[in-house]
């Protein structure tokens, strides 16, 4: 009886082929990953820019308006102090009065305003905080790419969660 041979090359060279197919398909299916994620973290990145200067601006604003008031004040405090002093010997009592009440008034609308703007301007630091650690997260996701290293992405992916918790205490 006639033994049969079979040629393992092609065998041996198919399976090298196949696995190193596989090999590429898993890598390749890492790097879409990577890809997906960076985007998404990219897209999260530009909406905090967004909203911290949103916040910023607000906070000039309410700033602005906080100034406006308080040269305000001090406009009234300088009539009162007019109206104290009079030509005749008299002072205008009533209108002393007048603007010492309006003056309490403007005080209040000024502080309200200062308030609004340290609100704004702390939502402002977090937001922006978020932002750096978005493009920190982009940036060694990009080295994770370079470098194949898996254990690089998964520390983009925890950078980004920490910089997904400042987005989220900045739109609060």
């Amino acid at each position: 009886m006639e033994e049969i041979e079979i040629p393992t090359e092609h065998l041996h060279e198919t399976i090298h082929e196949k696995a190193t197919e596989a090999s590429n398909e898993k890598e390749s299916s890492w790097f879409m990953y990577v890809a997906i994620s960076t985007a998404l973290i990219a897209v999260l990145a530009a909406i905090s820019g967004l909203m911290a200067g949103h916040h910023s601006n607000e906070a000039l604003i309410q700033q602005i308006k906080a100034s406006d008031q308080w040269a305000y004040y001090q406009a009234k405090g300088i009539k009162a102090e007019i109206k104290s002093i009079s030509i005749n010997g008299q002072p205008d009592a009533v209108a002393v009065e007048r603007y010492k009440k309006e003056q309490e008034t403007i005080k209040q609308k000024a502080e309200s305003a200062e308030k609004e703007s340290d609100k704004h301007l702390a939502h402002h630091v977090l937001l922006a905080s978020s932002v750096t650690l978005f493009q920190i997260a982009i940036a060694i996701s990009a080295i994770a790419i370079l470098t194949r290293k898996k254990i690089l992405w998964y520390g983009s992916l925890l950078v980004a969660a920490i910089g997904a918790v400042f987005f989220v205490l900045g739109l609060i």
